[in-house]
């Protein structure tokens, strides 16, 4: 069971991640659609902006930027199994920075109700197991010689 939850939860949190990339690209369906939230990626800028109103403009779009790539790059990793420790740990920095800044601009209800900390909660999680079964690490582990 060990090994079905940690492939299960770094699974879920890649898809996750993944998900919200897809739509500010558009892929879920354009803005409006249903379970659409941005459709664009302007959408998302300005949401982000929203997100990060205590910053300017300018920082929150590069916060935009830099919250895709890492919501592109993390994913990946978390899939394939590689440096899962220290990835999974980012990937709770990441979400619990999220859900900081969406309780300073929108209040606490914003980040319980998209469970943004349960998010960071699983990844910090993940990121204490011995093992990683089913993972590039453990790979690399095993074929060290």
């Amino acid at each position: 069971m060990k090994t079905f939850s940690q492939v299960f939860l770094r699974t879920a949190l890649s898809v996750s991640y993944l998900s919200a990339v897809a739509d500010r690209f558009g892929i879920w369906g354009a803005p409006g659609s249903k379970s659409v939230s941005w459709g664009t990626w302007d959408n998302f800028v300005a949401y982000s902006n929203s997100v990060n109103s205590f910053a300017s403009p300018a920082i929150g779009t590069l916060l935009a930027y830099v919250a895709t790539a890492l919501e592109i790059l993390l994913p990946v990793l978390l899939l394939i199994g590689y440096k899962l420790k220290w990835v999974s740990l980012f990937s709770g920095v990441l979400l619990l920075g999220f859900a900081l800044a969406m309780t300073l601009s929108f209040g606490l209800k914003a980040p319980l109700d998209y469970s943004v900390f349960t998010g960071a909660a699983a990844s910090f999680l993940l990121s204490t197991l011995d093992s990683y079964k089913y993972s590039l690490d453990n790979y690399l582990t095993k074929n060290k010689d």
